[in-house]
């Protein structure tokens, strides 16, 4: 079900996509890649941050032509930028069909006399350059404006991605609300049949052990949002073409922010108690332990974001390192023992995908109920 449905949302999507000039440039840069010195050279480090890093597109494949020329295809995604008081948007293809143009950036290392070579974008009184995802104003001789910073709101590949796992936590959530109110005290069926022990063992072995029975109600549903959003976007990132979502630290703090602030806001005063004054504690001991507890508020969550990025990004670029391995020394027969270790590398990220969202979820669980216990003394 899932699979259909991401399927026909990337295959809409794919109306719009755009094809780049017929010459290799980085899509990740929307500058001009001139052929390098030795082209058979093949760079893993590039191909491995160009499928786990952020992008202001979504790259979908490559095809060569007779003539040996790259042809890249991508869905362009919008960019919002805020400038010194005002909005500029459009689509990030503007910069594949852009004038190249060479600018001056400060501190960057030129390589082949190419690397200075960008495209602009001019929208109104600004040129805009993407470097390195970066995006940059430039004046009309290529110097770039150090004091003017646009503020970046763009839709990039992981916010695209997350609104596709939004809207597939919409369409299970909507649809098993929907088959509880038809098929009440019947039993499961469908999607709801394979949903609904997932459900049940988080709210019985999680949520009531971790939180209490009497007060789990009030966080089981955003225990089960942080659940199951972050699975979907673990999932989403395996499937070809899909983004690394779980994989940006961006993405792991703000769930992590969201899991600090409620448990900061839900916690009673004994948790506050055991924080700046513990029972039993000598008064010397205490100008110790305090600051260590008060460091220990932001370094749970600090765990959570951490843990979370380090093993979905670890999985990934394993699994790109030991693909690179075939082209790195160009021995196609590599491919025999590494396909198949690669797919049993692939089957247990299908695991982490749902171990690392269990694991974040428990310990929101298990911060919460820390913060609300009741004082045992």
């Amino acid at each position: 079900m899932f699979l259909s449905i991401l399927f026909a949302t990337t295959t809409f999507f794919t109306v719009f996509a755009q094809e780049d000039a017929a010459v290799n440039h980085n899509e990740t840069d929307g500058h001009l890649d001139i052929e390098h010195a030795n082209e058979d050279d093949f760079d893993v480090a590039e191909m491995i941050n160009h499928h786990i890093l952020d992008s202001h597109e979504w790259h979908l494949f490559t095809t060569v032509d007779e003539n040996n020329e790259e042809h890249h295809y991508s869905i362009p995604l919008p960019l919002i930028l805020y400038t010194n008081g005002k909005f500029d948007v459009f689509l990030s293809s503007e910069f594949h069909h852009a004038p190249l143009k060479t600018v001056k950036i400060p501190n960057q290392k030129v390589t082949e006399g190419h690397d200075n070579v960008r495209r602009v974008v001019t929208k109104g009184e600004y040129n805009y350059i993407l470097d390195h995802e970066h995006v940059k104003v430039v004046d009309n001789e290529g110097n770039l404006l150090e004091d003017i910073h646009p503020m970046d709101f763009s839709i990039t590949k992981n916010a695209a991605s997350m609104m596709i796992a939004s809207l597939l936590l919409l369409l299970v959530g909507f649809n098993i609300a929907g088959a509880y109110k038809k098929r009440e005290g019947q039993a499961p069926k469908g999607m709801q049949s394979f949903f609904e022990p997932i459900i049940v063992f988080l709210r019985d072995d999680l949520a009531i052990p971790n939180i209490g029975e009497h007060k789990y109600k009030k966080y089981f549903p955003y225990l089960l949002t942080l659940f199951f959003f972050i699975w979907f976007n673990n999932l989403l990132g395996l499937i070809p073409t899909g983004a690394n979502t779980s994989g940006n630290i961006s993405f792991t703090f703000t769930l992590a922010a969201l899991t600090l602030i409620i448990t900061t806001i839900s916690a009673n005063k004994h948790y506050w108690k055991h924080i700046f004054a513990m029972p039993g504690v000598p008064l010397p001991l205490l100008l110790i332990m305090i600051p260590v507890e008060v460091i220990g508020i932001f370094t749970k969550p600090i765990a959570l974001m951490i843990r979370l990025f380090a093993n979905i990004t670890a999985g990934h670029t394993i699994i790109l390192a030991l693909i690179g391995i075939i082209f790195i020394f160009k021995n196609y027969i590599l491919g025999i023992p590494i396909v198949p270790f690669v797919f049993l590398m692939m089957c247990l990220e299908l695991f982490v995908a749902i171990l690392q969202a269990y694991i974040f979820t428990l310990l929101t669980a298990l911060f919460i109920g820390q913060a609300t216990a009741d004082d045992h003394h």
